[in-house]
């Protein structure tokens, strides 16, 4: 039967244009099939209605028999949304959506990690890692769910018990993710901080180890252990910058930067520290350390010297700051040997100055440099170098005289005309005229 434009049914139009999507006949055939399986039926909830229809009873009137009205109906694209992640479930083994069936999957967890805990530690362990997969099947029975994020906490939890510290990081880091303001942050980041102090602590004791790759120990990465230590406490800062163990993270990944002479990053964490953690406990610390890091990315008089200012900078806000805690001998010696370092490098990169100045024989800037020296540092070795040299160069010319200074009036300095207006050579007494005569 032929129809017009006008006559063409919308819900079949949109029903062959999402198949034609396809691109094999296969998602077609697995579409009949979950269509008609039990199985892998929609998720419903304990009362056997439609979870995701949401179905309501208005009163009609009759107690017996309530009008059911559905609230929302899902569209065409719902349903096929909906249906190609029943697929995509069934191909890749996940658990279908299913609340009853979650729930039952976190009881038996739970009764797993239960058991577990009276356990000897060897059979324990194999017990957690059961309770694990029990509760990673409840959560992907009950995606979006507040059942989800338990079971993912639960997850992380067997997992860490059974020491399978790396699968457990994992799992941690993805409930902060998919779950920012879930109620075990707190005791996420402490187990994240736990494990990522496990990794560090490894590392120093392997140090002089040639083999790195790791293919036995499910408690470490395979590789490049304390990199992964510092992206975990690096994470745990982003997930909760508020939280108790945002500064204790920072100072952390500051200390192994240190540890492996990674200087710079070490600086970005403890400047980060100083300027976000005003309240911090390791505050003084993080002060000291930052001088310590700033003067060991100082690259020499030839390269920038900002580092030195900050650390100068740096020097005075400490004695400012704590001067309660300078008193004892050891930090007072530490910042007083710091703030000498800086003077002398400070200094040393004036007399570089002042020795190029002098190369180029200008010697009216090399005289400025050596008396700043002598001004603000007079104190360093290198005030003998710039007195000697000032009394050397103190009657030579301030700048080298010009060589072949007879070619500028044979050729003038076109530079020094350049945009100056033509100038008028007619009298002006005289009137025009008579000069065309």
């Amino acid at each position: 039967m032929m129809r017009n434009h006008q006559g063409i049914d919308m819900i079949t139009l949109r029903r062959n244009t999402a198949f034609r999507s396809a691109s094999s006949g296969l998602l077609a055939c697995a579409f009949a099939f979950l269509s008609g399986c039990q199985t892998l039926a929609g998720p419903r909830d304990v009362g056997g209605k439609n979870a995701v229809g949401q179905a309501s009873a208005t009163d009609s009137g009759d107690p017996e028999n309530p009008v059911v009205q559905v609230s929302g109906e899902s569209t065409l694209a719902e349903k096929t949304k909906r249906a190609n992640t029943r697929l995509m479930n069934f191909v890749t083994g996940r658990e279908q959506e299913n609340i009853p069936r979650a729930q039952l999957l976190y009881q038996q967890g739970d009764a797993l990690f239960r058991q577990a805990q009276s356990q000897p530690k060897d059979q324990a362990k194999a017990t957690f890692k059961k309770g694990a997969k029990q509760f990673h099947s409840a959560g992907e029975a009950a995606p979006g769910t507040a059942l989800e994020q338990d079971a993912l906490f639960m997850e992380a939890e067997s997992l860490f018990f059974a020491d399978r510290l790396t699968e457990a990081a994992e799992v941690y880091q993805k409930l902060q993710k998919e779950f920012p303001r879930n109620r075990h942050v707190d005791r996420v980041g402490a187990r994240l901080f736990s494990i990522s102090r496990y990794w560090i602590d490894t590392t120093k004791a392997d140090g002089s180890s040639w083999f790195k790759l790791n293919l036995s120990d499910p408690k470490r990465p395979r590789l490049d252990t304390d990199g992964h230590a510092i992206r975990v406490l690096d994470q745990i800062r982003y997930d909760d910058p508020t939280g108790r163990l945002a500064d204790d993270a920072t100072m952390a990944a500051a200390a192994e930067y240190i540890r492996q002479e990674k200087f710079e990053q070490a600086d970005e964490f403890l400047t980060d520290l100083r300027e976000t953690f005003s309240d911090s406990e390791h505050l003084f610390l993080a002060h000291l350390l930052g001088i310590r890091c700033k003067l060991e990315t100082y690259a020499g008089p030839a390269y920038s010297g900002l580092v030195l200012e900050e650390a100068e900078t740096l020097v005075r806000q400490t004695r400012q700051r704590f001067p309660d805690k300078l008193t004892d001998p050891k930090y007072g010696d530490m910042v007083a040997r710091a703030s000498a370092e800086i003077a002398y490098l400070r200094a040393a990169r004036l007399v570089d100055r002042a020795d190029y100045r002098e190369k180029k024989k200008e010697f009216r800037a090399a005289r400025y440099y050596y008396n700043q020296l002598l001004q603000d540092y007079a104190d360093t070795p290198q005030a003998d170098i710039a007195r000697k040299r000032l009394q050397q160069i103190g009657k030579l010319p301030a700048v080298p005289t010009q060589r072949l200074s007879w070619l500028t009036t044979i050729l003038p300095d076109t530079d020094a005309n350049r945009g100056k207006p033509l100038e008028t050579t007619q009298p002006t007494s005289e009137p025009t005229e008579t000069i065309l005569r």
